[in-house]
């Protein structure tokens, strides 16, 4: 039975954390090895792991790093053949691991794996894998539609998200660049987009099997506002802080300019265009001071490309090596 390394990093939610780690026990995939890594938690996640979960290795980040900093803090102290990235606001059926682990077996090249992902209610999904929108957004498949059995079908997807997402490690040791797995550059948001993009143009495949059922309680790690306007409650942009929201739009440009070919970029402007004017009239609405940090995205434009070209080279070794 090979070992699954599961990685969930926590930042003051530790009653989320508890009831994560409860359905982790209770899973009927047993070679599993659990790393908490808590950014600089205020609530006494860490003290509560420690006296409730002796088992499970935990690490303590002496500053906030955000999820891309510390999801490459787990990677690096782990060794499991496979590494399962968890959030803490997601509980599991008992046989989401072994249904997953069971994926692999189908495909050499498939490197990440994925189930149906529920909300709290049982009833609407969260999501059913990962996908790049033509406007370069990523997709969450059936985000908020009602569960009717639509998505039962095992099949290729284009890439798997950090809510509940099992990754071979030796694809995460091929897709690194500069001893990155995950992008230190994004925080967070688009870092799970931008890594599965990445492997596909390696190569590397991604599955759904939605015999391995989660539930999530979306946006509870990183809703911060109240929003007044009724028209407005539905979308999760106006949710985020300044500082996330700042990610947001930079990772989004990064993620273009690193992975997109100037083909497929062509023939998608006009999606990209459309998502790109509400996007900035979200913006113009709820932080407007965004304008003026316009500037400061110019040195990690030219950052991601720097990776643009590493990329380019990571793909022509793949190719060569065929």
């Amino acid at each position: 039975m090979k070992q699954v390394s599961v990685i969930i990093v926590s930042h003051n939610q530790k009653e989320l954390l508890v009831r994560c780690l409860n359905s982790l026990k209770n899973q009927t995939y047993k070679n599993i090895n659990i790393l908490i890594i808590d950014d600089c938690s205020k609530d006494g996640t860490a003290e509560r792991i420690k006296n409730e979960f002796p088992e499970v290795k935990l690490l303590v980040n002496k500053e906030e790093k955000l999820l891309s900093n510390s999801q490459n803090i787990g990677i690096k102290n782990t060794e499991g053949e496979y590494v399962f990235f968890l959030e803490n606001d997601v509980v599991l059926e008992k046989n989401y691991i072994e249904e997953l682990i069971k994926v692999f077996d189908y495909d050499p090249s498939i490197g990440m794996a994925v189930g149906l992902i529920l909300r709290d209610d049982c009833k609407t999904i969260d999501s059913t894998g990962l996908f790049l929108g033509k406007s370069r957004k990523p997709i969450e498949r059936g985000f908020n539609q009602k569960n009717n059995g639509q998505f039962m079908k095992p099949e290729y997807i284009f890439g798997v998200g950090q809510i509940a997402g099992i990754f071979r490690r030796r694809l995460l040791e091929e897709i690194k660049l500069n001893g990155e797995y995950f992008d230190e550059t994004y925080g967070i948001f688009y870092e799970d987009l931008d890594l599965s993009w990445r492997a596909n143009l390696l190569g590397w495949k991604a599955f759904y099997n939605p015999k391995a059922v989660a539930y999530h309680i979306r946006g509870a790690t990183t809703k911060s506002k109240n929003i007044r306007i009724k028209f407005f409650k539905k979308y999760y942009f106006p949710y985020l802080s300044e500082e996330l929201q700042f990610h947001y739009i930079k990772n989004r440009y990064m993620t273009i300019l690193k992975n997109d070919s100037l083909k497929a970029f062509l023939n998608n402007l006009s999606y990209i265009l459309l998502y790109e004017i509400k996007l900035w009239i979200y913006i113009l609405i709820f932080y407007p001071k965004m304008i003026f940090k316009i500037p400061s995205m110019i040195k990690y434009l030219k950052i991601a490309f720097i990776k643009r070209r590493c990329i380019k080279e990571l793909v022509k070794k793949y190719n060569s090596n065929k």
